[in-house]
């Protein structure tokens, strides 16, 4: 099993209804689980292979838009909202080292704007806001390697 193949079989199981796959090839085995919260935001539109390995696209050039941001829990300040990370990988606030940030704190955002740039396996991801909201804070900064369910934002619902 080569990367692009894995790449091909983790973008239909994204966005699938399986809450976990295990393959066993050989010596190699592979497991993809997912829980309830990425279960049901399956339903939004993949991560497309646009970036697949060996194509060389840099900054948002060639990205697909995902809506994946996925509000969280309450937080701290009062009518808080999170928005945390779909995937791992490396958040950027901007769309290249020289432009200014996508949003601010303080930058009200209305659904489908981006968020951010999340790039995993050199496919650059744009996480698009779920609805208008106002940035109450930002959780990460341009080039932090981010976790799955990390919390990125901190939005008040407008």
């Amino acid at each position: 099993m080569n990367d692009e193949s894995i790449l091909k079989l983790m973008d239909k199981f994204s966005v699938s209804d399986m809450a976990e796959l295990d393959i066993h090839e050989g010596a190699l085995r592979i497991i993809f689980r997912k829980d309830a919260a990425v279960r049901a935001a399956s339903a939004a539109p993949a991560v497309s292979a646009a970036a697949a390995p060996g194509n060389k696209t840099s900054g948002a050039q060639g990205a697909d838009a995902v809506r994946l941001g996925l509000p969280g829990a309450v937080s701290g300040s009062a009518g808080a909202e999170t928005i945390t990370s779909p995937i791992v990988g490396t958040f950027y606030a901007a769309p290249g080292p020289d432009a200014p940030a996508y949003v601010r704190a303080g930058s009200k955002v209305t659904a489908g704007d981006t968020l951010c740039i999340l790039e995993a396996m050199k496919m650059m991801n744009h996480l698009e806001a779920e609805f208008d909201c106002e940035i109450l804070s930002a959780k990460a900064a341009s080039g932090d390697l981010v976790e799955y369910n990390q919390v990125l934002f901190e939005v008040k619902r407008l």
